[in-house]
């Protein structure tokens, strides 16, 4: 599947609400946020903090498209440490789009445009133990494999494990994989 990534903009509130109540089995159990209740009004207010965070460049939200124009999800760059140039590498496709590539392509285009717009020189891929797809994804685009951090995230209030993955600016990007370009309309292919 032909998968772009762009910023964020406000007008996407609709096609993030019915993605992620469309996906609700599959991400809630990791994504405490997508939940039977999210509602347009949850979005639009998420949408107002990333697309003004993104002009600051203290977080940077892409949405995941399809050749097409279709919304598939989001993946993005946040917990932003200026200090050591690393940030937390995060996504989420939507249920009727898994199992096809799009994530992987998301987030190589992701990757690809932090080392060539950013300073960043680490970012980091934090996975539940158990999220099993999240996992095969940070394992398809090449993230290194750093171990598991015991009781590293809050889940329902519950500290669970995590298993840290990274990419880092140093490693070369693998032949085999293919590098992402900007188009003139801004989007990431």
């Amino acid at each position: 599947m032909n998968v772009l990534i762009r910023p964020y903009r406000l007008d996407d509130a609709q096609a993030v609400a019915e993605a992620a109540l469309g996906s609700i089995a599959e991400l809630q159990p990791w994504m405490p946020w997508c939940h039977p209740t999210y509602s347009l009004a949850d979005s639009q207010s998420w949408l107002e903090i990333q697309v003004p965070a993104f002009e600051h460049g203290t977080a940077f939200e892409f949405a995941i498209i399809s050749g097409d124009g279709r919304y598939l999800g989001g993946c993005g760059l946040n917990q932003i440490d200026t200090a050591n140039h690393r940030a937390n590498l995060g996504y989420w496709v939507r249920s009727t789009a898994t199992r096809q590539g799009v994530a992987s392509d998301a987030v190589r285009a992701l990757r690809d445009w932090a080392f060539q717009t950013t300073d960043l020189i680490r970012l980091e891929i934090v996975v539940a133990v158990g999220n099993l797809p999240s996992h095969r994804v940070a394992e398809k685009v090449g993230a290194a494999r750093e171990g598991i951090l015991q009781r590293r995230i809050l889940l329902y209030g519950e500290a669970r494990d995590a298993t840290m993955f990274s990419l880092t600016r140093d490693v070369p990007i693998r032949q085999d994989r293919a590098a992402s370009t900007r188009r003139e309309d801004g989007q990431v292919t």
